[in-house]
């Protein structure tokens, strides 16, 4: 029987809990017939992972495998052409399902169903096999180690959707401010950014971090640990254009209020998240710029191949931090760990299949 990482039921309450890993056994899945069975080789964690084994986030639930973000081999299919040309292909997978390509959000009716660890889908990509949709695939672009594939999908998908789709301002010789360099979709933005031609600036609370941003491509990068970070990061703008045209945002907390004062007018910031905090003051200096705060979370099919594509076009490597091997709890744990502290640059990932254990990735 093939096996599987879950989160086990623990009392607690939500925000106080912390769900232990538990390995699980499913079943071996049998393709209907446009569906594909994918043997993983790689996942790879994002925030929603530690959100739900705290129960933080919508649906969490037990008994079904945790993470989204996977890369593997078709290993058996259903009998349609649609399925059967997948046979043998190494694919990345897209996290979610329930949105085909609106610009608004999910067309279905419940929502965009992502994967691993609650409700709304029963897949997911910590286990051993997956069986899901034919239509939900990609091929894993050809420069990517299965590591790298891995880290992609995600954060590929929400770095994407943020800064082409709702800040409309990844354009060459624009300034774009990314918040918070270090984490997965942060670093997707800095890469997408970087290759589309703008000018990039970044904070971080780490100098380290920062000035591996400024490796990746980066102009330039402020602490936003030190007082007056906004003036700072102003001062190292471009001469002929001292103003940030858009902020790519996953934290939240004062991005309006430090923001408004880098921003040129109408000015876009962009969050995908708000890991700072949940509630985020508009101020009016906010409205007399005309500043807009746009939500921007996931993505559609259509985005997911666009990114893909884009990906491949322009030779781009997702930032790998680091890789465990195997479905050893202790070492997951590990990874769980590194996400705690915000100690990670990149993504976190777990090698699986027959050669984790002595895997080059």
């Amino acid at each position: 029987m093939p096996s599987a990482i879950a989160i086990k039921q623990v009392p607690g309450k939500p925000g106080k809990v912390y769900y232990p890993l538990e390995k699980i056994t499913i079943d071996t899945p049998k393709p209907s017939e446009n569906q594909v069975v994918v043997s993983l080789t790689a996942a790879a964690l994002n925030h929603r992972d530690l959100f739900i084994r705290q129960h933080l986030y919508p649906g969490t639930t037990f008994g079904v495998p945790l993470l989204a973000d996977g890369v593997g081999i078709v290993t058996s299919t259903g009998s349609s052409p649609d399925a059967k040309k997948w046979q043998g292909k190494r694919v990345i997978l897209n996290p979610g399902t329930g949105w085909k390509d609106s610009p608004e959000g999910p067309e279905h009716p419940k929502g965009y169903a992502i994967m691993g660890g609650t409700k709304m889908n029963p897949a997911g990509t910590l286990a051993d096999v997956v069986c899901m949709d034919a239509s939900e695939l990609e091929e894993a672009p050809s420069q990517l180690s299965n590591a790298e594939a891995a880290a992609l999908p995600l954060t590929g998908l929400t770095a994407w959707r943020a800064l082409f789709t709702k800040s409309g301002n990844a354009k060459p010789g624009h300034n774009i401010l990314i918040t918070g360099v270090g984490g997965g979709v942060a670093l997707m933005a800095l890469l997408f950014a970087v290759a589309q031609g703008c000018n990039v600036f970044v904070t971080s609370g780490n100098e380290e971090k920062i000035q591996k941003a400024k490796q990746l491509g980066a102009a330039g990068g402020v602490n936003y640990k030190e007082d007056g970070w906004e003036k700072k990061l102003q001062g190292i703008l471009p001469q002929n254009r001292k103003w940030v045209d858009a902020i790519v945002d996953g934290a939240g907390g004062d991005v309006v209020a430090k923001g408004s004062r880098l921003l040129k007018a109408g000015g876009i910031i962009s969050i995908y998240g708000m890991t700072v905090s949940p509630t985020m003051p508009f101020l009016m200096g906010a409205v007399l710029k005309n500043i807009e705060v746009r939500g921007s979370t996931m993505g559609s099919r259509k985005e997911f191949a666009d990114m893909v594509e884009f990906v491949q076009k322009k030779n781009l490597k997702p930032i790998v931090s680091r890789v465990v091997h195997g479905m050893d709890i202790p070492a997951i744990d590990g990874l769980f760990d590194d996400m705690k502290n915000a100690s990670q640059f990149g993504k976190l990932v777990i090698a699986l299949g027959q050669n984790s254990g002595s895997s080059k990735l």
